[in-house]
């Protein structure tokens, strides 16, 4: 059977995986070794090696199981972890998506990447053939039952046990026992035979009285502390002749414990009650696991004791065990409970649906204006049912493309470390607004823009650990990722708590490079805005990450191209701020329909405050109107736009709040609420400022959608007696 259908699969959860052992690893590296990061990590790479050796990726299955080996020997306790030895593990993750990639596509490395191949499989065996330290964490054996002749097996010359950790035998034999033949006496042999009997102590049965002993029955019971290389069902098995007239307890040695915590952390994800769990690992025997569940067993009226109380009551296994166990599977019921509520689907399939939805809301609005111009009541209702029912469908589907921003966001934490190792900085990242969410397109392309800010921070902005301490600031810096909504898009903010930027070395630059002329008075944000200019910088040496004066244009050009804007703020030596405000989505959004003239336009519903009717605003210029005892900016659209418009036509003001401020749209007729399905303008039009994109009425007609916040910036940065078009400005071009 061929297993081509299911490489795309494979792609994807073999790339979830790595993603997840990437976060584990920069995790361990930030806050220090745990046993469930190790685990995390070790589980990641274990289920990448089975899943390529299905589909014969040999290259992949080899140099994944040289790296499983070192994480094996990191959780069993005889291997240290140190930052080279995470920075060779985090190269590691990322040679193996290579090698995945490679795989699918069935192509063979370049010599570069061959070379980084052996260079790492040389690094991991350094660390294999280095002698370590001993531990006490436990060794998984391949069919994931626990054995304690395995241990010894692997260390002959030195038990890593603690030499007085013994397996504690508690037996309690019926009185009858003498009368069937059975000597106690033998059971001690035969555990000599073993391995070593420590300690033996005899109990008494202290409420019968001596002159009242049978000499023919037993009274007596055993405490054993032993010490052999053996399994606890193999100790049970010694006892198999007289388990039915004798209580028998069997606890392991206290070294075992994180044995079977190991043990139980490595069962595959299946859905096992308590007691199979504990057998699976070896932790309990069968025969015990039967007796408790009788002993749970209780009358109607009564509460039955749970299984782990009981078992450790008996003295069958240790808490630590019972509570590992239960924590297991608690996970994984969580775990296939969320993978049912779940379902993969292809992006390009939602892609396909959204778009089909958008061209069934331009149909419905077609239909519903036709009804409107029939005069048909009751085909505007059922029209009208219909559009709701369309807009609930919209709502839905554009649902399913959204995403949080926090996964992106923890993907930084990467970054954050390689950079800051690279420059010799400590750098800490903090995220906040990572629920926050927003189009999957989106989310996708703005990794890159996003990518471009926080290397800059920790490049530019961020002082090296010498020079933050002279400041008495704390030794490390900060980068901080926050996200929100506001007015229908999301804001996202990168900020550096570093020495913010030079105004003045800016302005030098800029009037160097003929950006801007030595008498030209601009403001602060005018200043620091022009970091965005193409190879605009002021780094002093060109580095890997900085000074070739790529990379913020980049950050503009690329935000600009998702109907975004890029804002930024800065005070000297307390750090920068830079904001992106994105929409929420490129695909259908709630409109708000004007005209102006004989053209119509939408603007995004989110950000209509009020609508006011102004006659008194006919056939004047004024600039601002008082509303309710404040002033309010005024933008006349006929001006901006250069529409003609009859000299007598009433005007109405449309107000929007957008980014903390209100201003007012003077426009001359109001057309109300509207599905907007953006349509894309082309590259042609691709530099167009305030205009979002297009959509296309029910009559057919064409709409300009409008990105006021984009508008408004543009409008205040210009001359008043300039008028503003729709062509852009020759550096806009060069862009």
């Amino acid at each position: 059977m061929s297993l081509d259908s299911a490489l795309p699969v494979f792609l994807t959860e073999a790339t979830e995986l790595l993603e997840r052992m990437e976060m584990s690893l920069v995790e361990l590296a930030r806050s220090g070794s745990t046993p469930e990061l190790i685990n995390d990590i070790f589980r990641a790479a274990h289920t990448i090696k089975g899943t390529s050796g299905v589909f014969g990726f040999d290259r992949v299955v080899e140099f994944t199981h040289v790296m499983e080996n070192l994480l094996d020997r990191i959780r069993a306790g005889k291997q240290d972890i140190d930052s080279d030895m995470v920075s060779l593990l985090l190269s590691c993750s990322d040679h193996i998506r290579l090698l995945v990639q490679l795989a699918v596509e069935n192509s063979e490395p370049e010599a570069a990447d061959q070379e980084t191949h052996l260079r790492l499989l040389q690094g991991l065996q350094d660390y294999l053939e280095s002698p370590a330290p001993k531990s006490e964490l436990p060794v998984a054996t391949p069919s994931g039952h626990s054995s304690a002749r395995l241990i010894r097996e692997q260390n002959d010359e030195d038990d890593p046990r603690v030499r007085n950790d013994h397996w504690h035998i508690s037996v309690r034999f019926q009185p009858a026992v003498l009368q069937y033949g059975m000597d106690p006496l033998s059971f001690l042999r035969y555990l000599q035979r073993l391995g070593t009997v420590v300690d033996v102590a005899t109990l008494f049965d202290d409420q019968q009285q001596l002159a009242d002993l049978n000499p023919e029955l037993c009274y007596l019971g055993l405490e054993i502390a032993f010490q052999g290389d053996v399994t606890k069902q193999e100790l049970e098995d010694v006892f198999e002749f007289v388990q039915d007239d004798c209580t028998l307890h069997i606890l392991p040695p206290v070294a075992t414990i994180s044995q079977y915590i190991q043990l139980i952390s490595s069962l595959p994800e299946e859905d096992l009650k308590l007691g199979e769990i504990l057998v699976r690992v070896g932790a309990l025997t069968p025969t015990e696991l039967e007796q408790a569940l009788q002993q749970q067993q209780a009358p109607a009226d009564e509460p039955a004791p749970r299984l782990g109380e009981v078992l450790v009551d008996a003295r069958d296994v240790h808490e630590e065990v019972v509570q590992a166990a239960a924590s297991k599977q608690a996970t994984v019921r969580k775990s296939l409970a969320d993978s049912q509520k779940s379902l993969r689907v292809d992006a390009e399939k939602l892609d396909q649906l959204v778009n089909l939805i958008g061209e069934l809301v331009i149909s419905a609005a077609s239909s519903k204006l036709m009804a409107s111009n029939t005069g048909d009541a009751d085909l505007v209702e059922s029209l009208s049912v219909l559009e709701r029912l369309v807009e609930d469908i919209r709502d839905c589907a554009l649902g399913l493309r959204m995403v949080q921003i926090g996964e992106t966001f923890n993907r930084f934490q990467r970054v954050v470390l390689d950079v800051g190792r690279e420059l010799n900085k400590d750098v800490r990242l903090e995220i906040s607004g990572g629920d926050a969410e927003l189009d999957k397109t989106l989310v996708e392309r703005v990794r890159d823009p996003l990518m471009h800010l926080v290397r800059n921070g920790i490049d530019h902005g961020l002082e090296d650990t010498e020079t933050r301490l002279a400041l008495g600031k704390p030794a490390h810096g900060t980068i901080r990722l926050h996200a929100y909504h506001d007015s229908g898009s999301i804001i996202i903010e990168v900020q550096d708590d570093g020495r913010g930027l030079q105004r003045e070395a800016i302005r030098r630059k800029a009037i160097d490079k003929g950006l801007i002329q030595e008498q030209d008075e601009l403001s602060d944000r005018e200043v620091y805005r022009l970091i965005f200019e193409p190879g605009f910088s002021t780094a002093a040496q060109v580095t890997n990450l900085s000074g070739r004066g790529v990379g913020m244009d980049v950050v503009k050009r690329e935000v600009e191209s998702l109907r975004g804007s890029v804002d930024i703020d800065s005070a000297p030596g307390k750090g920068t701020k830079i904001s992106i405000r994105l929409p929420l989505t490129l695909a259908i959004i709630n409109g708000f329909l004007f005209r102006v003239g004989s053209a119509h336009y939408v603007i995004p519903l989110e950000l209509v405050g009020e609508c006011i009717e102004s006659p008194r605003l006919n056939g004047t210029d004024e600039a601002y109107m008082s509303l309710r005892n404040s002033i309010l900016p005024l933008l006349r659209l006929s001006n901006l736009f250069q529409q003609e418009v009859q000299p007598n036509q009433r005007e109405n003001v449309i107000v929007i709040e957008s980014a903390g401020t209100r201003t007012g749209l003077v426009v001359n007729e109001l057309l109300g609420e509207f599905q907007t399905v953006i349509k894309p303008l082309g590259k042609v039009f691709s530099g167009l400022r305030g205009i979002a994109g297009s959509t296309i009425l029910g009559s057919g007609e064409v709409a300009l959608v409008l990105d006021p916040y984009e508008l408004i910036q543009t409008h205040v940065s210009r001359a008043q007696n300039h008028p503003l078009t729709l062509a852009s400005s020759s550096d806009e071009k060069e862009q």
